[in-house]
């Protein structure tokens, strides 16, 4: 009779035991600590563009005229950074009459929703223009007005310091700038762009500098645009002897990547 008590004893404590252990494991702590580790988000991806335009013209008038942009932009969680260059390169009966190459960075620190910081860096050359080099470097702040899927509305400003070689004269002084950048999809295969930029020399306002673009641009297929833009550049001081303003009118095919 004692043998059994005691066989019994044991049976007890050890399914006692066996009771806490699987009280244990089953604790929520434990669960989790078992589950697999959550995957990481990818990290975002450049999205970028490659454009070109072409005129020709034999006749009466020989002219040849071809332009390029390329642009990239990538965004995550408070960043926001643009890198483009875009060049053009004519002749009319043999002579060059376009020669312009441009290069430029910007990027945006979101501090709220809709405010940002940003420092931003533009280098023009323009053998026409007798613009050897202009180079434009500065901070500044902006906000969104609107930023929603189908409409952005952007404003920028900030003080701008500018490095210029123009007509043989090299100088450099400081200047304000204000921006304001516009994008609206018209439809699912259709969107309009527009930004504009002034650029006054702070101790000369006689010195200048306008910057204006607007265009449109259709989907021929998912990932091939067709656009048509327009580019006028005012230099209130040009070199001498050169126009103070240039116009582009252009059309061309994107690739969109």
């Amino acid at each position: 009779m004692m043998l059994n008590q005691t066989s019994l004893k044991r049976t007890l404590g050890v399914a006692g035991v066996l009771a806490a252990l699987s009280g244990v494991l089953s604790t929520p702590a434990m669960a989790q600590a078992a589950a697999p580790a959550p995957a990481e988000k990818p990290a975002p991806k450049w999205e970028g563009s490659v454009g070109l335009g072409a005129t020709v013209t034999q006749g009466n008038s020989d002219t040849v005229l071809f332009t390029a942009r390329a642009q990239g932009l990538r965004k995550w969680r408070q960043n926001e950074v643009t890198v483009g260059a875009d060049g053009t390169y004519g002749e009319s009966n043999n002579l060059k009459n376009n020669d312009s190459l441009r290069v430029y960075g910007q990027y945006n620190r979101l501090v709220s929703e809709r405010a940002f910081g940003y420092v931003l860096a533009d280098l023009l050359h323009d053998d026409i223009a007798d613009v050897s080099y202009r180079l434009n470097v500065g901070p500044g702040i902006g906000y969104y007005f609107i930023k929603e899927d189908r409409m952005i509305l952007s404003a920028e400003g900030g003080p701008s310091f500018v490095f210029e070689d123009v007509g043989g004269r090299s100088k450099s002084y400081m200047s304000a700038r204000v921006a304001e950048k516009f994008e609206y999809k018209i439809s699912d295969r259709a969107r309009l762009w527009q930004k504009a930029e002034f650029l006054p020399q702070i101790d000369d306002f006689n010195n200048y500098i306008f910057n204006f673009e607007i265009g449109i641009e259709t989907d021929i297929t998912q990932s091939v645009k067709l656009e048509f833009y327009i580019v006028d550049s005012y230099d209130n001081e040009p070199a001498a002897g050169r126009k103070k303003n240039d116009i582009k009118l252009v059309a061309g095919v994107k690739y969109k990547f």
